[in-house]
Protein backbone atom coordinates (compact mmCIF):
# COMPACT_ATOMS: atom_id res chain seq x y z
CA UNK A 1 0.00 0.00 0.00
CA UNK A 2 1.38 3.41 -0.96
CA UNK A 3 1.75 6.25 1.56
CA UNK A 4 -1.17 8.03 -0.17
CA UNK A 5 -3.39 4.97 0.26
CA UNK A 6 -2.34 4.60 3.92
CA UNK A 7 -3.22 8.24 4.59
CA UNK A 8 -6.60 7.88 2.87
CA UNK A 9 -7.35 4.73 4.85
CA UNK A 10 -6.44 6.39 8.14
CA UNK A 11 -8.67 9.36 7.32
CA UNK A 12 -11.75 7.25 6.60
CA UNK A 13 -11.23 5.16 9.74
CA UNK A 14 -10.77 8.27 11.90
CA UNK A 15 -12.92 11.02 10.36
CA UNK A 16 -12.20 14.60 11.37
CA UNK A 17 -14.57 16.37 13.74
CA UNK A 18 -13.56 19.90 12.69
CA UNK A 19 -16.20 22.01 10.92
CA UNK A 20 -18.46 19.04 10.25
CA UNK A 21 -21.45 19.66 7.98
CA UNK A 22 -24.58 17.73 8.95
CA UNK A 23 -27.52 17.39 6.54
CA UNK A 24 -30.52 15.13 7.28
CA UNK A 25 -28.57 13.68 10.19
CA UNK A 26 -25.76 12.62 7.84
CA UNK A 27 -22.19 13.79 8.43
CA UNK A 28 -21.58 15.09 4.90
CA UNK A 29 -18.01 16.08 5.76
CA UNK A 30 -17.18 12.49 6.68
CA UNK A 31 -19.17 11.22 3.68
CA UNK A 32 -17.10 13.23 1.18
CA UNK A 33 -13.95 12.29 3.07
CA UNK A 34 -14.87 8.62 2.65
CA UNK A 35 -15.59 9.08 -1.05
CA UNK A 36 -12.17 10.64 -1.61
CA UNK A 37 -10.46 7.91 0.41
CA UNK A 38 -12.17 5.22 -1.65
CA UNK A 39 -11.01 6.89 -4.86
CA UNK A 40 -7.43 6.59 -3.62
CA UNK A 41 -7.76 3.10 -2.15
CA UNK A 42 -10.82 1.19 -3.52
CA UNK A 43 -10.24 -1.71 -1.10
CA UNK A 44 -11.80 0.45 1.62
CA UNK A 45 -15.18 0.04 -0.10
CA UNK A 46 -15.20 -3.76 0.11
CA UNK A 47 -17.57 -4.95 2.84
CA UNK A 48 -18.87 -8.36 3.92
CA UNK A 49 -22.05 -8.61 6.01
CA UNK A 50 -23.26 -11.79 7.67
CA UNK A 51 -26.17 -13.22 9.63
CA UNK A 52 -26.20 -16.29 11.88
CA UNK A 53 -29.53 -18.09 11.94
CA UNK A 54 -30.90 -20.89 14.14
CA UNK A 55 -34.11 -22.84 13.62
CA UNK A 56 -36.22 -23.00 16.80
CA UNK A 57 -39.50 -24.77 15.99
CA UNK A 58 -41.96 -24.96 13.12
CA UNK A 59 -41.56 -21.81 11.04
CA UNK A 60 -39.88 -19.99 13.95
CA UNK A 61 -36.19 -19.21 13.50
CA UNK A 62 -33.87 -16.56 14.90
CA UNK A 63 -31.07 -14.54 13.33
CA UNK A 64 -28.26 -12.83 15.25
CA UNK A 65 -26.35 -9.89 13.79
CA UNK A 66 -23.32 -8.60 15.68
CA UNK A 67 -20.51 -7.69 13.32
CA UNK A 68 -19.20 -7.34 9.78
CA UNK A 69 -16.04 -6.73 7.78
CA UNK A 70 -15.45 -3.40 6.08
CA UNK A 71 -12.96 -0.57 5.62
CA UNK A 72 -10.18 -3.18 5.83
CA UNK A 73 -11.07 -4.36 9.33
CA UNK A 74 -13.44 -6.57 11.34
CA UNK A 75 -16.03 -4.40 13.06
CA UNK A 76 -18.10 -5.34 16.11
CA UNK A 77 -21.38 -3.58 16.74
CA UNK A 78 -22.10 -1.89 20.06
CA UNK A 79 -24.83 -4.50 20.60
CA UNK A 80 -26.12 -7.69 19.01
CA UNK A 81 -29.40 -7.54 17.12
CA UNK A 82 -31.88 -10.41 17.32
CA UNK A 83 -34.40 -10.92 14.53
CA UNK A 84 -37.12 -13.54 14.99
CA UNK A 85 -38.99 -14.83 11.96
CA UNK A 86 -42.17 -16.90 11.91
CA UNK A 87 -45.43 -17.28 10.00
CA UNK A 88 -48.99 -16.29 10.83
CA UNK A 89 -51.22 -19.20 11.91
CA UNK A 90 -52.93 -19.12 8.50
CA UNK A 91 -49.51 -20.17 7.17
CA UNK A 92 -49.11 -22.75 9.96
CA UNK A 93 -46.90 -20.63 12.19
CA UNK A 94 -47.37 -19.09 15.64
CA UNK A 95 -46.91 -15.42 14.67
CA UNK A 96 -43.78 -14.90 16.77
CA UNK A 97 -42.23 -12.56 14.22
CA UNK A 98 -42.52 -11.24 10.67
CA UNK A 99 -42.06 -13.77 7.90
CA UNK A 100 -39.07 -13.84 5.57
CA UNK A 101 -40.92 -12.08 2.77
CA UNK A 102 -41.84 -9.22 5.08
CA UNK A 103 -38.20 -8.92 6.14
CA UNK A 104 -37.25 -8.72 2.47
CA UNK A 105 -39.74 -5.87 1.92
CA UNK A 106 -38.45 -4.15 5.06
CA UNK A 107 -34.85 -4.48 3.87
CA UNK A 108 -35.82 -2.93 0.55
CA UNK A 109 -37.65 -0.03 2.23
CA UNK A 110 -34.78 0.58 4.65
CA UNK A 111 -32.08 0.48 2.00
CA UNK A 112 -33.86 2.66 -0.56
CA UNK A 113 -34.76 5.19 2.15
CA UNK A 114 -31.23 5.38 3.59
CA UNK A 115 -29.77 5.65 0.10
CA UNK A 116 -32.15 8.49 -0.76
CA UNK A 117 -31.23 10.34 2.45
CA UNK A 118 -27.46 9.94 1.95
CA UNK A 119 -27.48 11.10 -1.65
CA UNK A 120 -29.84 13.98 -0.86
CA UNK A 121 -27.51 15.07 1.95
CA UNK A 122 -24.52 14.94 -0.40
CA UNK A 123 -26.42 17.32 -2.71
CA UNK A 124 -27.35 19.64 0.15
CA UNK A 125 -31.06 18.78 -0.11
CA UNK A 126 -32.80 19.13 3.26
CA UNK A 127 -35.59 16.61 3.85
CA UNK A 128 -38.16 17.09 6.59
CA UNK A 129 -40.00 13.76 6.48
CA UNK A 130 -40.01 10.55 4.46
CA UNK A 131 -42.54 7.73 4.66
CA UNK A 132 -42.82 4.77 2.34
CA UNK A 133 -45.05 1.79 1.72
CA UNK A 134 -43.88 -1.44 0.12
CA UNK A 135 -46.20 -4.17 -1.14
CA UNK A 136 -45.25 -7.52 -2.62
CA UNK A 137 -47.49 -10.02 -4.44
CA UNK A 138 -46.72 -13.72 -4.19
CA UNK A 139 -48.51 -16.88 -5.32
CA UNK A 140 -47.73 -19.69 -2.86
CA UNK A 141 -48.33 -22.41 -5.44
CA UNK A 142 -44.65 -22.03 -6.32
CA UNK A 143 -43.53 -22.59 -2.72
CA UNK A 144 -45.98 -25.48 -2.30
CA UNK A 145 -44.80 -27.12 -5.51
CA UNK A 146 -48.32 -27.51 -6.91
CA UNK A 147 -47.69 -25.59 -10.14
CA UNK A 148 -44.25 -25.50 -11.77
CA UNK A 149 -45.28 -22.56 -13.96
CA UNK A 150 -45.58 -20.30 -10.88
CA UNK A 151 -42.34 -18.77 -9.60
CA UNK A 152 -41.39 -19.29 -5.95
CA UNK A 153 -40.73 -15.64 -5.21
CA UNK A 154 -42.54 -12.34 -5.42
CA UNK A 155 -44.24 -11.69 -8.72
CA UNK A 156 -44.19 -7.92 -8.30
CA UNK A 157 -43.15 -5.34 -5.71
CA UNK A 158 -44.43 -1.77 -5.46
CA UNK A 159 -42.86 1.02 -3.43
CA UNK A 160 -44.33 4.48 -2.92
CA UNK A 161 -42.92 7.50 -1.08
CA UNK A 162 -44.43 10.45 0.76
CA UNK A 163 -41.73 13.13 1.04
CA UNK A 164 -41.79 16.51 2.75
CA UNK A 165 -39.11 18.85 1.35
CA UNK A 166 -38.93 22.36 -0.06
CA UNK A 167 -38.75 21.19 -3.68
CA UNK A 168 -40.71 21.64 -6.87
CA UNK A 169 -42.68 18.66 -8.22
CA UNK A 170 -39.96 17.94 -10.77
CA UNK A 171 -37.21 18.16 -8.16
CA UNK A 172 -39.24 15.86 -5.89
CA UNK A 173 -39.45 13.21 -8.62
CA UNK A 174 -35.72 13.51 -9.28
CA UNK A 175 -35.06 13.14 -5.56
CA UNK A 176 -37.23 10.02 -5.37
CA UNK A 177 -35.10 8.40 -8.08
CA UNK A 178 -31.91 8.67 -6.01
CA UNK A 179 -32.89 5.78 -3.70
CA UNK A 180 -33.72 3.21 -6.39
CA UNK A 181 -30.77 4.29 -8.53
CA UNK A 182 -28.09 3.63 -5.90
CA UNK A 183 -29.72 1.15 -3.46
CA UNK A 184 -27.62 -2.04 -3.00
CA UNK A 185 -30.66 -4.07 -1.92
CA UNK A 186 -32.80 -2.98 -4.87
CA UNK A 187 -29.88 -3.74 -7.18
CA UNK A 188 -29.54 -7.22 -5.65
CA UNK A 189 -33.27 -7.90 -6.09
CA UNK A 190 -33.69 -6.60 -9.62
CA UNK A 191 -30.39 -7.73 -11.15
CA UNK A 192 -29.88 -10.92 -9.19
CA UNK A 193 -26.85 -12.08 -7.24
CA UNK A 194 -25.10 -15.49 -7.17
CA UNK A 195 -26.12 -17.52 -4.11
CA UNK A 196 -24.29 -20.68 -3.11
CA UNK A 197 -25.70 -23.14 -0.59
CA UNK A 198 -23.84 -25.98 1.14
CA UNK A 199 -24.49 -28.18 4.16
CA UNK A 200 -22.39 -30.10 6.63
CA UNK A 201 -23.14 -32.45 9.47
CA UNK A 202 -23.71 -30.55 12.72
CA UNK A 203 -21.35 -31.31 15.55
CA UNK A 204 -23.03 -32.50 18.72
CA UNK A 205 -23.02 -29.89 21.48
Amino acid sequence: MSSRQEKATAEVLEPTSQAEKIVNGVNVTALFQTVEAVKVNPVIAQFRFNVKNEWLDGAHNRSIINGFHGAMQDIERSQSFQLDADEHPILLGRDQGPNAGEYLLQALAACVTSTLIYHAAARGIVIEEVESKVEGDIDLRGFLGTDKSVRNGFQSIRMSFDISADLSDQELQELAKLGPTFSPVLDSLTKGVPVTVQAQRMRKK
